[in-house]
C-alpha cells in the first residue's frame, strides 16, 4: 500500500499523481538545488545567524508534580551530536494556494520548535522547508469546493532536500527520520522510493512517522507500507520504524474515520509506543508546549491550561507532567492506535486535563483524536529512544 494523504484529500492525491512536476526544487538564478540556500532550512547546524534557526533556543521544561510543586529541567543542546535527525513537518501552512510557497512563516518555525527542537540534545537537526499541501486546500475540500494542489511537488521537494543533505551534510553519519502527519507521509514516500532496500538504508538509525497511517502485516512479518523496514519492538532496536495515531482511551477511532485503520484484511495500522515498544500500558513522558512557546497562534489560543494552583503559568517553553498521562497501543474494532488515559486526581492541585483535540468553530472532530499532540504526548520518550538507537548504531559501526 502506498503512503497517501488522509482520506479528506485522497482524490487530489490520485489526480496530482498523474501530472508532471512543472516546478522542481531548483534555484531559478543558479540552476542549483534550491536547498543550497540555507534560508530553505528551518533548522540547519552551524547556521551563521543562530537567531534565524527555528531549533536554536532554550527548550527547558517545567516539571509540574502531582502536589502542584514545580522544578525546572534545563535543556542542553549537543552541537557535536554523533548522529543526525532529518525532520519533515506536518500540515501547518495557511498560504492561500494549494501548495505553500518558499517563505518561512511562524507556522513552520513554530512547529519545528514544538516537535523537533528537543531532539537537539541527541542529534544534529535538519529541517527543510517544502511546498506542502496547505491547510487552505484541506479546508476547501470540507467547504464543498477544491483548490488544486500538487502532492508530487511536495514529495519532490523533500527528495531534493534529502539529496542535498546526503551530498553536503551527512558525511556518512547515521540519520534518524522524524515526521508528523503530512510530514510522515512525505517521509514514507521517500523511504518507499529511495531508501527501502537500497544501500542508504544501512545509515538509517530509525524512522519515526507519527500521526499517519502505516499498515503492517498482522502476523508481525515485514511488509505492508515498507518492504524491508520492520516495526521497532525495543527502544534500542535500529533500522526499524515507529508509527502511531493517538486517541483518548474514552474516545477511540470512530468507524470510517481517517486515522488508525488499514485497508487490507491481513494488515493493521502500525502502533508503537516509544515509552514501551514491546507493548503494555505505561506512563508517558509528555512534553507539552506552553503559551510562551505557542504565543498567540490562533490554532492553539483556546488550549491554555492552568498547570497547578501554585503555578498556573510557567516561564519555560515546555511543561512536563509526570504520572498524569499513560498510554498503550490497542487494537479495537479494526483500528490500531495509542490509547491515551489521564490519571486525574481532582483532589490534588495539578491540572487534570490536556488539550490536543481538533476543535474548529466549536465543533469537535472526533476522527482526528489527539492529532495535535501526537508528538508531544511521547516527546520525552521518543528523544530517549532516539538516544538509545544512536548509541547502538554507533556501537555497530565501530565494531
Amino acid at each position: 500500500m502506498k503512503f497517501g494523504l488522509i482520506k479528506i484529500i485522497a482524490g487530489a492525491v490520485m489526480l496530482s499523481a498523474c501530472s508532471g512536476l512543472s516546478d522542481p526544487a531548483v534555484d531559478p538564478e543558479t540552476g542549483d538545488n534550491i536547498y543550497a540556500n540555507g534560508d530553505k532550512w528551518l533548522c540547519l547546524p552551524g547556521r551563521p545567524d543562530a537567531k534565524a534557526d527555528a531549533c536554536v533556543g532554550d527548550w527547558s521544561a517545567t516539571i509540574i508534580n502531582a502536589d502542584g510543586s514545580a522544578t525546572v529541567e534545563p535543556f542542553i543542546a549537543d552541537p557535536n551530536a554523533p548522529i543526525d535527525c532529518f525532520y519533515v513537518y506536518p500540515t501547518v501552512s495557511t498560504d492561500l494556494s494549494g501548495n505553500s510557497d518558499w517563505d518561512v512563516d511562524i507556522q513552520e518555525t513554530g512547529v519545528a520548535a514544538i516537535q523537533l527542537a528537543r531532539f537537539g540534545g541527541v542529534c544534529k537537526l535538519y529541517a527543510p522547508i517544502y511546498r506542502q499541501v496547505t491547510l487552505t486546500a484541506l479546508a476547501s475540500d470540507s467547504a464543498g469546493f477544491s483548490i488544486d494542489r500538487d502532492v508530487p511537488l511536495a514529495d519532490a521537494d523533500v527528495k531534493a532536500a534529502w539529496d542535498y543533505y546526503l551530498e553536503h551534510y551527512n558525511a556518512g553519519r547515521g540519520v534518524v527520520l522524524l515526521g508528523h502527519s503530512q510530514g510522515s507521509y512525505r517521509l514514507g514516500t521517500l523511504i518507499q522510493k529511495h531508501i527501502d532496500g537500497q544501500p542508504i538504508q544501512n545509515q538509517i538509525v530509525g524512522a519515526h512517522l507519527l500521526g499517519a497511517n502505516a499498515p503492517v502485516k498482522k502476523d508481525g512479518g515485514v511488509g505492508g507500507t515498507f518492504e524491508t523496514f520492520p516495526l521497532c519492538r525495543a527502544s534500542s532496536e535500529i533500522g526499524c520504524f515507529t508509527g502511531l495515531v493517538s486517541f483518548r482511551e474514552t474516545s477511540p477511532p470512530p468507524a470510517g474515520g481517517y486515522f488508525g485503520f488499514a485497508e487490507k484484511d491481513d494488515e493493521v495500522n502500525a502502533c508503537v509506543n516509544p515509552a514501551a515498544p514491546g507493548g503494555g500500558k505505561t506512563p508517558l513522558d509528555v512534553l507539552v508546549p506552553t503559551r510562551k512557546l505557542l504565543g498567540d497562534r490562533t490554532a492553539r489560543a483556546e488550549n491554555t491550561i492552568r498547570w497547578s494552583e501554585q503555578h498556573p503559568t510557567v516561564d519555560t517553553n515546555f511543561v512536563s507532567l509526570p504520572g498524569l498521562i499513560s498510554g498503550q497501543c490497542l487494537e479495537r474494532d479494526g483500528a490500531s492506535y495509542l490509547a491515551v488515559s489521564i490519571n486525574a486526581d481532582p483532589t490534588d492541585p495539578r491540572t487534570d486535563e490536556i488539550s490536543g483535540d481538533l476543535v474548529v468553530d466549536g465543533e469537535l472532530y472526533a476522527d482526528w483524536g489527539l492529532h495535535l499532540l501526537d508528538v508531544n504526548l511521547v516527546l520525552g520518550d521518543l528523544v530517549e529512544m532516539v538516544s538509545l538507537q544512536g548509541e547502538v548504531y554507533l556501537q555497530n559501526v565501530t565494531q
